[in-house]
């Protein structure tokens, strides 16, 4: 939608690229080219039975600027499509202008607080639930997904949200083939692979500077992450940073207050 510099839009679990409905058309008017897009596994995209790894999911978005006709994109990732955002800034560092990570630390501070903070661990136990096989997707689709919508009224910071009609949008894409099996693969693979090789080499090469500028976003009352989780991704980044937490946000700022989270977006996009 629109025309100019490339704005690349990924969402997160247990979402689609529909999130991003009410920014894509603020970026439009400003004059961005902004693309959302459904990450590997989700809706549209292919369900692969692999590939659910930070890097092969860092190359799917360079692979997407390029088919774009673009050499760069500023990429807006919110949950595991700000772990994508983050990861592509290191390890396709050419193609990321700069990046908004919402709703999601620095990688190697959300690993750290996973093993050595008891809190966020708590918080993070259905990920833990998420390694058994077979069993998560069958409760994350009974009852037409009803799972979906608890999980995002359990993540947000308003009992006002998700309406009916949000909630209904997203149990349906949960539904669409094989997207709850490859959805818990993003999980599985961030779990398992802390003590593998693969694991530390990402955590190794994660640790070199994003020199590109990061806006951070995240909402103080978000229902699976900590704030203190997200101290210290300050310290990873070399390039201009910037950290906003909103007050009476969950997880999805971009739909709970999506007003004051669009002027956020575009008054760093129009700084770059």
């Amino acid at each position: 939608m629109g025309s100019g510099p490339l704005v690349l839009l990924l969402h997160s679990f247990p979402e689609y690229w529909w999130t991003w409905r009410l920014l894509l058309p603020d970026l439009a008017a400003a004059g961005y080219h902004a693309v959302a897009v459904d990450l590997r596994g989700y809706g549209g995209s292919d369900h692969t039975p692999h590939g659910y790894d930070p890097f092969t999911l860092s190359a799917d978005a360079a692979g997407i600027i390029r088919s774009l006709g673009q050499s760069d994109a500023a990429i807006i990732g919110h949950g595991w499509g700000g772990l994508v955002a983050w990861s592509a800034a290191v390890l396709r560092r050419q193609v990321v202008r700069a990046l908004a990570p919402i709703a999601m630390p620095h990688p190697n501070m959300l690993r750290r607080a996973f093993v050595a903070d008891p809190e966020q661990r708590k918080l993070s136990r259905y990920a833990i639930g998420f390694q058994v096989p077979f069993r998560p997707e069958r409760k994350l689709l009974r009852d037409d997904a009803a799972e979906v919508t608890a999980i995002l009224q359990r993540w947000s910071g308003s009992t006002q949200w998700p309406d009916s009609h949000t909630a209904h949008q997203y149990q349906a894409a949960m539904q669409f083939g094989a997207t709850a099996h490859c959805a818990l693969e993003y999980y599985r693979w961030a779990v398992r692979s802390i003590p593998r090789p693969d694991g530390r080499r990402f955590a190794e090469q994660m640790a070199a500077p994003v020199t590109q500028p990061v806006l951070q976003i995240l909402g103080q009352n978000d229902g699976s992450l900590l704030t203190r989780t997200f101290d210290g991704s300050e310290t990873f980044v070399t390039g201009r940073y910037e950290r906003h937490e909103m007050s009476g946000v969950g997880h999805f700022p971009q739909e709970e207050r999506p007003t004051e989270f669009n002027q956020l977006v575009l008054r760093w996009l129009n700084s770059l």
